[in-house]
């Protein structure tokens, strides 16, 4: 009897194993069902990573090249430039790219400013005799005179220019209406550039800001009323005589660029300007 009684108390269980084998099945199919999403949660931010991974190394691609030029951009100008380029777009093109963007930029925006590659605070005090900033600074320039000629002589070669007309030594040539002499679409304004002997005088912004009043002392390529505001230059070593930088081939290099808003405006206030200047306002 005890023998019965220990075989039947083995499997008087059996009634209720169904169900709990059903509910362990259940049990297995929901943690295995939990695994595969944890598994799919650590691919997605693997992958994640890995972009970020990439975006990081570009930016710092980005940003090597741009310092390499002098011109460090800022956190918010890199972060808009790099979310406006397209996927796979090569790396060289990239860094070409960036910057012919940021040459056409407004610097005390898109570059960084440092101690080093801004003007001094006192750059504007004449009691200063002479000084050199050894830079590199990067600036921008904002208006660009030739003090070569009289107002009142570009003034009147502009008007000549509208009319058609142009000289060559004691000749008056006539223009074709919207033609240069060499046949190229042009304007008065861009043909009256052509003819700027200079010197020139400038005004130039740094990335801060601030604005200096730069004169050629050496002719400058590239330097010159037909050149574009907003075109930016680099400084190295130059020379500040009571407040002015003194401009010439061995400190400046023309990197190039232009502001187009601030070009046109410049551009089409430039005859009234230079008449107002002269007195003529009302002269014909």
């Amino acid at each position: 009897m005890q023998v019965i009684g220990f075989h039947f108390r083995l499997g008087a269980p059996e009634p209720s194993s169904a169900p709990q084998r059903g509910a362990r099945r259940g049990a297995a199919r929901v943690a295995s069902s939990s695994s595969v999403i944890k598994l799919q949660d650590c691919d997605i931010s693997a992958s994640q990573i890995a972009m970020a991974a990439s975006s990081t190394a570009l930016a710092q691609e980005i940003t090597a090249h741009l310092v390499s030029k002098s011109l460090p951009p800022t956190p918010s100008w890199l972060t808009t430039f790099l979310s406006s380029t397209r996927p796979n777009t090569p790396l060289p093109a990239l860094k070409q790219t960036a910057l012919f963007r940021l040459l056409a930029s407004d610097i005390t925006t898109s570059v960084q400013a440092s101690a080093s590659s801004v003007f001094p605070a006192d750059v504007h005090n004449a009691q200063v005799v002479e000084r050199r900033l050894p830079g590199p600074i990067p600036a921008q320039v904002l208006d660009v005179e030739d003090v070569g000629s009289s107002r009142w002589s570009q003034v009147e070669k502009m008007e000549a220019l509208e009319r058609g007309e142009m000289t060559k030594g004691r000749e008056v040539v006539r223009l074709v209406p919207g033609e240069t002499e060499d046949g190229a679409a042009g304007d008065a304004q861009e043909v009256g550039a052509s003819a700027s002997a200079g010197p020139h005088k400038v005004v130039l912004q740094d990335a801060r800001g601030a604005r200096v009043y730069g004169i050629e002392v050496i002719g400058v390529e590239g330097l010159g009323v037909g050149m574009n505001i907003g075109c930016k230059v680099l400084l190295r070593d130059v020379v500040v005589a009571r407040g002015v930088l003194l401009l010439e081939p061995r400190c400046v290099m023309v990197l190039g660029g232009k502001i187009e808003g601030v070009h046109r405006a410049w551009r089409e206030g430039r005859k009234e300007r230079l008449r107002r200047d002269a007195g003529m306002e009302g002269g014909g």
